[in-house]
C-alpha cells in the first residue's frame, strides 16, 4: 500500500515534528452512564424534545475526553440548532406520509424529488458537523459541492446495481474519497490518496470471511436442529430455548466479524493515506479480530443488560479506536488560520444549522 506520508528524501521540505503519539481518550463508563441515563429520562418526559440537548451533551463529553497532544476537541453546536433540524425533518416526513397515503403518485414524485435533494442534505450535514468541530481553537470545515455529491451518492450507487454490485467497492472508495478530501482544518485541506484496489481487496477478504462464517454457522445450525429432533420429551422444552439462543449468538458473532474485517481494513487505509500537509499525518493499526471481539462482547452486554450496558460499550469502543490511532503534528500547525471563524456566513452555511444529519466518517 502506498503512503502519502513524507519519505526520507522529502524530509527537508517537511516542517519539524512537534508531537508524535497516540490519541488519548479519558472518558469513563460510569461518568457517561450518568449523562446517558439522564438524557434518556428527560427525552422520554419531554416526548423527544430534550433529545437535541442529549445529543449535544453526548458529543461534548466524547469530544472533550478525546485529546491529541493534550488538547481536547470541542463540539460547538447548540441544542436549539439541533432541535430546529429535527423539527424540520419531522415536518417533511409527515408531509411525505400524508401525500403518500392520499395520492401514491404524488408520494412517488416526492420520493424522486428527495433523491435529488439528498446530495445537498448530505453536504449540509457534513458542513455542519465539521464547522461545529474545533481543536486547538481552530475549526474544521467541509467544502464539497452538489455535483460531486450527486455523482457519488446517487448516480454511482444506482450504476452499481446494474453491474450486480461489482462496482460497489469502487463506489465506496469514491464516497470515502469525496467525504474526506473536502475536509479542511483551518486553511489546510486534507490530502487523501485512496486506492480502488484496496477496496476490492477488502471486499474479497470480507467476502471470504463471510462465506467461511456462513459454512460454520450452517453446520452448527444443522447440528442443532438434529439435536432437537433426537431429544426426549423431558429435555425438549429447555433445548428449544437454549439451542436457538446459541444459534442467535453465533449469528451475531458472524455479523460482527464480517463488519469488523471490512471496517478495520478500510479505516487503516484511509488514515494511513491522509494528511494535512505540513500540519499532521495519521496512522491507524486497527486489528480486525480485536475489533470483532469488542463489538461482539458489546452487543452481548447490551442485549443481556436490556440496554443498560450501552454507555460502557460506547466508551469501550472509543478507547480502542483511540489506542490504535497515532498522530504526528508538525510545526505548520502553529501558523494555521481559522478560516471558519473569519469568514462571513453564507446561505448554505446557515442552512447547515437546520439540517442535523449524522454522516459517518471512518
Amino acid at each position: 500500500m502506498e503512503s502519502i506520508h513524507p519519505t526520507s528524501s522529502e524530509s527537508n521540505q517537511t516542517p519539524s515534528s512537534i508531537f508524535s503519539g497516540k490519541v488519548q481518550f479519558s472518558g469513563k463508563s460510569g461518568e457517561f452512564f450518568g449523562i446517558w441515563s439522564v438524557n434518556i429520562l428527560l427525552s422520554i418526559i419531554t416526548l423527544g424534545i430534550y433529545s437535541a440537548w442529549a445529543k449535544v451533551r453526548t458529543y461534548r463529553y466524547f469530544y472533550g475526553h478525546t485529546r491529541i497532544d493534550g488538547h481536547s476537541f470541542d463540539y460547538l453546536a447548540t441544542p436549539i440548532q439541533i432541535l430546529k433540524g429535527r423539527i424540520l425533518a419531522v415536518i417533511v416526513f409527515l408531509i411525505y406520509t400524508i401525500l403518500s397515503s392520499l395520492a401514491p403518485a404524488i408520494g412517488l414524485l416526492f420520493a424522486i424529488g428527495f433523491l435529488f435533494l439528498l446530495p445537498w442534505i448530505i453536504n449540509q450535514g457534513l458542513r455542519f458537523n465539521m464547522r461545529m468541530t474545533r481543536h486547538r481553537n481552530v475549526r474544521f470545515a467541509f467544502s464539497g459541492n452538489y455535483g460531486d455529491a450527486f455523482i457519488n451518492f446517487v448516480l454511482l450507487p444506482i450504476a452499481s446495481v446494474f453491474t450486480l454490485h461489482l462496482l460497489l467497492p469502487y463506489v465506496l472508495k469514491r464516497i470515502d474519497q469525496y467525504m474526506h478530501e473536502n475536509i479542511s482544518y483551518g486553511n489546510k485541506p486534507l490530502t487523501v490518496n485512496l486506492q480502488g484496489e484496496r477496496y476490492y481487496i477488502a471486499a474479497l477478504i470480507t467476502l471470504g470471511v463471510a462465506i467461511g462464517g456462513l459454512v460454520i454457522f450452517g453446520f452448527f445450525a444443522g447440528a442443532s436442529a438434529l439435536t432437537i429432533d433426537n431429544l426426549n420429551t423431558q429435555n425438549f422444552s429447555l433445548s428449544t430455548i437454549v439451542v436457538p439462543l446459541l444459534i442467535a449468538t453465533l449469528y451475531v458473532a458472524f455479523l460482527t466479524l464480517v463488519g469488523a474485517v471490512y471496517h478495520s481494513l478500510i479505516r487503516n487505509h484511509i488514515f494511513n493515506n491522509s494528511e494535512f500537509t505540513e500540519v499532521a499525518t495519521f496512522d491507524s493499526n486497527l486489528k480486525a479480530i480485536d475489533y470483532a471481539i469488542l463489538l461482539f462482547t458489546n452487543v452481548l452486554a447490551i442485549i443481556f443488560t436490556l440496554g443498560l450496558a450501552y454507555p460502557w460499550a460506547k466508551v469501550r469502543r472509543a478507547k480502542l479506536l483511540a489506542s490504535v490511532t497515532e498522530v504526528t503534528i508538525y510545526s505548520g500547525a502553529l501558523s494555521l488560520i481559522d478560516v471558519a471563524q473569519n469568514e462571513q456566513s453564507s446561505f448554505a452555511e446557515e442552512a447547515a444549522n437546520v439540517f442535523d444529519i449524522d454522516i459517518s466518517l471512518t
